[in-house]
């Protein structure tokens, strides 16, 4: 099975449901992957809807280039740059953005990329594997201070000092380059775990996010895409753990809010400032249904908000 087939396009229905998608619409797709919402998505479009796909993984614009279809546009980048490819696909404004945040299935289960701990494989852990450092390369060369707090601020880790100090007692003996090699290093400093987790887990999510600034990228995407809608336009944002969910929750609160004067200035009503963004619905999870076909869909949080 290859592995756009065996991948599974969590909230499926409800992210395109919620994107409200008009036939003759323009929509982004600002994190591709297999192309499961893509798909569907122009499944919607009559012969004037326009979709625009975004990735940075080459072997998802490997899978995008597959789709044969005028309408679709597909584009070799960061989430954090949909505002250039919006640009340059000629797409001033859209009538929805949707964000399906994290590392997907084919990457976590194609061991060569150095996503998990099941495969010992070199320590890469790049989405873009055509650029940028590995975490081999990082871990080589990072101070404990710095492993302590990417290990600690990322994977929520209470142990983050002690397995930075046993990362850079290892790599004077010899360099860390496998995942196998990590993860060992980690195992030997986690006293204690969670029933049923893996020592490891939280280090390796933090050591993928640090290495493709995937908090930073959202940062700078969400603002990206409030711009580009178009007024009644859709955003919406699939999550898969609690340090996203908070970047988007916070910013769709913010973004949702009026802004606050100090009480006595002399100010009408209709000149304060409006919020450019009105929330629609709450929090959407996958149903007991979806998680039991993939358990994959069980930390997913969908958030979706409208162009004011």
């Amino acid at each position: 099975m290859t592995a756009s087939a065996a991948h599974v396009t969590v909230l499926l229905e409800e992210a395109v449901e919620a994107l409200a998608i008009r036939a003759e619409g323009v929509y982004l797709d600002a994190t591709f992957g297999r192309g499961g919402h893509s798909r569907r998505i122009l499944e919607r479009l009559n012969e004037k809807g326009r979709l625009l796909a975004v990735d940075r993984d080459p072997m998802a614009i490997a899978v995008g280039r597959a789709i044969n279809d005028p309408r679709f546009h597909l584009a070799h980048r960061a989430f954090g740059e949909i505002a250039g490819a919006a640009h340059d696909a000629g797409m001033p404004g859209v009538d929805g953005v949707l964000f399906d945040i994290g590392v997907s299935s084919p990457q976590i289960d194609d061991g060569e990329r150095g996503f998990s701990f099941r495969h010992d494989a070199p320590l890469d852990m790049r989405m873009d594997t055509t650029r940028g450092e590995t975490a081999a390369e990082w871990l080589a060369r990072a101070e404990t201070r710095e492993i302590t707090e990417v290990i600690r601020s990322y994977g929520e880790e209470r142990f983050a000092f002690q397995i930075a100090k046993k990362v850079v007692a290892a790599r004077l003996e010899q360099p860390v380059v496998t995942t196998g090699q990590f993860a060992a290093i980690v195992r030997s400093a986690v006293r204690t775990r969670e029933p049923g987790q893996d020592a490891a887990t939280r280090s390796f999510q933090a050591l993928r996010i640090h290495i493709n600034q995937e908090l930073d990228q959202l940062a700078l995407a969400l603002p990206q895409a409030v711009e580009l809608l178009r007024p009644g336009g859709r955003l919406v944002v699939i999550s898969f753990h609690s340090l996203e969910d908070r970047i988007v929750k916070n910013f769709l609160r913010a973004q949702s809010t009026a802004d606050s004067l100090p009480r006595d200035l002399p100010v009408r009503a209709d000149q304060l400032p409006k919020p450019k963004l009105r929330l629609v619905g709450r929090a959407v999870k996958a149903s007991a249904a979806e998680v039991g076909a993939n358990p994959r869909a069980r930390s997913a949080v969908m958030r979706v908000a409208e162009k004011v």
